[in-house]
């Protein structure tokens, strides 16, 4: 599933609708038919090569994701340069860390990125989002139309006659920034090769139909969809246009985020087909709403920037496991799991990252996650890094708050909170659905809560879970806060 490949099938598609939006009512509008995204990607080829851009180049990319995101990629693939992806959520310090390490020729980026740095900055950090200068970063280029005070447009006069013939070699793909510190950032390497794996990984998994639609807005989401000759359309923003748009696409296939699917389901939202989820913890209740509320088949997919997707389960399966932790399904074809000496879960195959960016490469992921193996499958026992070390026991919360999801809770996380003599005590943080009573729901939650034994927490603190990142997963952190805020107020569960 390469980049070359999707683009012969853009340019044999012609007229054909290739990216989909929505009108606040739900109805679905072209954005860019199949020929508008090969002349789009044909185009930003001849004006970065004529920039300079081309083999061994790293070209920064601030536009959010969509057709020319997308175009972008593309024709940073037929050059064989290598995009590296601004996150817009990480702060200004991390993003100068980032772009020092990745050190792009030219950063292209949307005039709404531009104005987030600049005269909106104030917008921009209601919105909890904060962006340095990016001319600060390097050489800037305005993709789309350009606003006041914006960097110079791409130029897209350049004649496509000058174009070189496609590179086809294992070089650098895309950087994607995942961790690290100002003074130490992370990011993830993935080759031509490895995104091609991973892409034909996601084609297998989902089989899209050609000419019926798909719903969601990643690269991995576009790629196989496309080349399947499946258009796709970009989720609404808002769960209600969402849930609108849901009803009236009847999308063959759908991928949103576990807050995405949460959102929609509060909006009385209606599925279609099968529902595909990650990025995220997916429980077997969500599975279950989801499946109730229309879908076909509901998956939760285990991926992540390393490596994705790297194991699904449908949830059928994820029901009927009565084990402790979280089942994440059976490894995808090519994945090999191993198990570390920590317990931690390694995982290797065709898709998986090349290396981390001024690292040696490096064969095996180490997903930071414990784990076991069982009868095929893997199954979380939590992250390495959340273990809670209260009195002489170490507790992994993986392990136990799958068990928490009862009828009625919309997520739940368990936390240490510092207890100021080296010791933790633990704190089970559990969101309610809305139309939940809260008197039932304790009474509901004493049950699972005797059967977690040495591992029942200190307390309860019925609240919704903070969530961050792009992705919108639990922010352990902040929860811990929260719950550390509560605790004085709440009754013990468990003798200390």
């Amino acid at each position: 599933m390469t980049l070359d490949a999707l683009h012969h099938t853009l340019r044999r598609g012609g007229h054909r609708p290739a990216v989909l939006g929505a009108t606040r009512a739900g109805a679905t509008r072209t954005k860019v038919t199949c020929g508008d995204l090969a002349d789009f990607a044909d185009r930003y080829a001849a004006a970065l090569h004529a920039r300079g851009i081309g083999r061994g180049s790293v070209l920064g990319v601030a536009v959010s994701p969509g057709p020319h995101a997308l175009a972008v990629m593309l024709a940073a693939h037929r050059l064989g340069a290598c995009v590296a992806v601004l996150d817009p959520s990480a702060g200004p310090d991390v993003l100068r860390a980032h772009f020092a390490l990745a050190r792009p020729e030219l950063i292209l980026a949307s005039a709404a990125a531009q104005a987030l740095a600049g005269w909106a900055r104030p917008l921009a950090r209601y919105a909890q989002v904060d962006l340095p200068d990016l001319a600060q970063l390097g050489e800037v280029a305005t993709l789309g139309p350009r606003l006041p005070g914006c960097a110079p447009k791409l130029e897209l006069a350049a004649p496509m006659a000058a174009l070189p013939r496609p590179v086809d070699d294992d070089s650098d793909a895309v950087i994607v920034f995942t961790s690290g510190t100002t003074a130490a950032p992370r990011a993830v390497v993935h080759t031509r090769s490895s995104l091609a794996a991973g892409m034909a990984t996601v084609a297998d998994l989902v089989e899209p139909a050609a000419a019926q639609p798909v719903l969601g807005g990643a690269t991995f989401v576009l790629v196989p969809s496309l080349a399947a000759g499946a258009p796709v359309a970009m989720p609404a923003r808002s769960p209600r246009v969402l849930a609108r748009q849901l009803r009236q696409l009847r999308p063959q296939a759908t991928f949103l985020t576990p807050p995405q699917l949460r959102a929609v389901l509060a909006a009385d939202g209606w599925f279609h087909g099968r529902v595909w989820t990650g990025s995220a913890p997916a429980t077997a209740s969500l599975l279950t709403r989801v499946k109730a509320a229309g879908a076909d088949q509901a998956w939760g997919v285990y991926a992540m920037t390393e490596m994705w997707p790297a194991a699904a389960v449908e949830q059928r399966e994820k029901v009927l496991f009565a084990g402790d932790g979280d089942l994440v399904g059976a490894p995808l074809p090519g994945v090999r799991p191993a198990i570390g000496p920590r317990g931690e879960l390694l995982l290797a195959g065709p898709g998986a990252r090349h290396r981390y960016l001024g690292e040696d490469p490096d064969p095996w992921v180490a997903t930071g996650d414990r784990a076991r193996l069982e009868d095929g499958t893997i199954v979380l026992e939590g992250r390495l890094k959340d273990m809670v070390i209260r009195g002489t026991l170490n507790i992994y919360p993986g392990l136990y708050e799958n068990s928490l999801h009862v009828p009625g809770v919309e997520l739940a996380v368990l936390v240490g909170v510092p207890a100021g003599d080296g010791d933790e005590r633990l704190v089970a943080v559990v969101q309610p659905r809305p139309d939940v009573d809260h008197t039932r729901l304790r009474a509901a939650l004493v049950r699972p809560l005797e059967r977690m034994g040495a591992a029942r927490p200190d307390a309860v603190l019925l609240a919704d879970v903070p969530l961050t990142g792009r992705s919108r997963k639990p922010d352990r952190a902040a929860a811990s806060r929260l719950a550390a805020a509560h605790l004085p107020n709440l009754p013990h569960t468990a003798p200390r």
